[in-house]
């Protein structure tokens, strides 16, 4: 799978034709109309209102129902993957975890949130496990298929179910790696799609904050 290209593909679909979004690093150009700004790693240069998150029903990892006017006055930092994902998800979120521990007291101003898109094998006590081992502050949330289809919609993230050939009871799921800072009203502030470096995502977080 080609995380880069799809994170390019769904940020344009996201954000409705109407931004011009850079993923490849400062200083990196793409087509649109920008009159000639330059978009960094999360920023997004628009004359439009981006179509990312909404409101959303979903269980965290204690079993407590929640919804999104949950985390108001907050900004929350959503990450979609799961517990089974052997390799982009937890290096994701370690990654996210260390920025958050770099940031200080700034850290206090954010929700980190991992949304499940396997609900079939991430109940609450499964997620509880999980996220316990990256950050004190981290929630899980998860639900019904039809409660994270929802989301999964809303927040315009591409997760697909694969079969393993080699044993069809078996499955993995193919994802995006993207998490989106939303603001303390709920609506959609900055994303970042390349979540490897610890430093540069605490760059990010800072001038979006």
């Amino acid at each position: 799978m080609n995380v880069k290209l799809i994170a390019v593909a769904i940020a344009s679909v996201a954000l409705g034709g109407l931004a011009a979004v850079a993923v490849f690093g400062p200083g990196s150009t793409t087509s649109g109309s920008t009159k000639g700004r330059v978009a960094t790693s999360g920023e997004v240069v628009s004359s439009g209102k981006a179509l990312i998150g909404g409101p959303f029903t979903l269980t965290d990892h204690t079993g407590k129902r929640v919804t999104d006017k949950d985390f108001l006055g907050h900004n929350m930092l959503v990450f979609f993957g799961f517990t089974y994902c052997p390799d982009i998800c937890p290096s994701g979120l370690a990654v996210i975890a260390a920025a958050l521990n770099n940031l200080g007291s700034d850290a206090d101003k954010i929700t980190p949130i991992l949304i499940t898109i396997d609900p079939e094998r991430d109940t609450p006590q499964k997620l509880g496990e999980y996220v316990k081992s990256f950050h004190p502050r981290l929630v899980g949330l998860t639900g019904s298929k039809e409660e994270i289809a929802a989301v999964i919609k809303a927040y315009r993230v591409y997760a697909k179910k694969v079969t393993d050939e080699r044993d069809p009871a078996s499955y993995t799921m193919d994802h995006s790696s993207i998490a989106y800072l939303m603001g303390p009203d709920g609506a959609y502030r900055a994303f970042f799609p390349e979540i490897n470096k610890p430093d540069l995502l605490t760059a990010q977080i800072k001038k979006a904050l």
